[in-house]
């Protein structure tokens, strides 16, 4: 630091005075780096994990290489897919619609509850901490529970079909898209939330004008990514008795037609493209 000491007979003098809160290049905190032995202690534990995990889950090359004439017997049976109209092609396609429409639903439906939880389990938006906890915790137990144990507990309540799959993605997407929002929100800019608290607005007012305007492309994308995800899961929905093509392909392998099987999996692909394409074109737009 600089300090100028003025006289009223001797001409101005500059000295040079040590700061001693200033920082030093030369007392910079020195970059953190791994040893030797602590690299190879991290290896020796990550190595002895996966043995760990490759003998608990009885991994084996050689079971896999001496079952490849079940897996051709499989395929040879598959192929070619089934292509009849009225038997195979228009109950996939109508299967389809239906897996497509419960991951819509189980999106869309989850949006309210969602938001809700959000903002409530966001350290810049939670009105109080113990309220924080409790939305968190509630969030966890929903993204701990799978979507196909809700779908198994629904469907033994308001019996088979699609409505017990929307449902059980409505439960455990808002515990998912819940989570990724708010940590969302907690990045925000605090500018705009503090010159409305300011002039007075009310939390309503802050998170309506403030909080959700900055995040609505981040909100957005997270939305479109669940979509995706959760056409995924109504497949697998199906094979509990949630409806949808899911169940087409379950009774199909039980009934060893693997042809109509393949022809099932075909479609699923051709819709699994389509959402894909779809979600990348809106997300292109949104970039724009």
């Amino acid at each position: 630091m600089i300090t100028v000491k003025r006289d009223a007979e001797v001409p101005p003098v500059i000295t040079l005075v040590h700061d001693a809160q200033a920082p030093r290049p030369d007392l910079a905190p020195p970059t953190r780096r791994f040893g030797g032995w602590q690299l190879g202690t991290a290896v020796v534990v990550i190595v002895a994990l996966h043995v760990i995990a490759v003998r608990e889950t009885e991994f084996s090359l050689v079971t896999l290489i001496d079952g490849r004439q079940g897996m051709m017997n499989f395929l040879a049976e598959a192929f070619p897919p089934d292509l009849d109209w009225s038997d195979t092609l228009w109950p996939g396609l109508q299967a389809t619609g239906i897996t497509l429409w419960i991951g819509l639903l189980g999106t869309t439906l989850s949006i309210p509850t969602s938001a809700l939880f959000a903002v409530l389990a966001s350290r810049t938006t939670t009105p109080h901490p113990v309220v924080y906890q409790v939305s968190r915790a509630i969030l966890s137990f929903l993204r701990a529970v799978p979507d196909v144990v809700f779908a198994l507990i629904f469907v033994t309540a308001v019996g088979l079909g699609p409505f017990p799959g929307v449902l059980a993605l409505i439960f455990h997407n808002t515990g998912v898209m819940a989570k990724l929002w708010a940590e969302a929100i907690e990045e925000i800019d605090p500018g705009p939330s503090e010159a409305l608290r300011t002039v007075g607005a009310n939390r309503t007012q802050i998170v309506a004008n403030a909080t959700f305007p900055q995040v609505i492309p981040q909100l957005f994308g997270l939305l479109l990514y669940r979509f995706d995800v959760n056409v995924r899961s109504s497949l697998v929905l199906g094979l509990v008795g949630a409806g949808g093509i899911g169940l087409l392909i379950n009774q199909s392998i039980k009934s060893f037609q693997f042809d109509a099987m393949l022809t099932y999996i075909l479609i699923v692909l051709v819709l699994i493209i389509a959402v894909d394409l779809f979600s990348a074109g809106v997300r292109k737009k949104l970039a724009l």
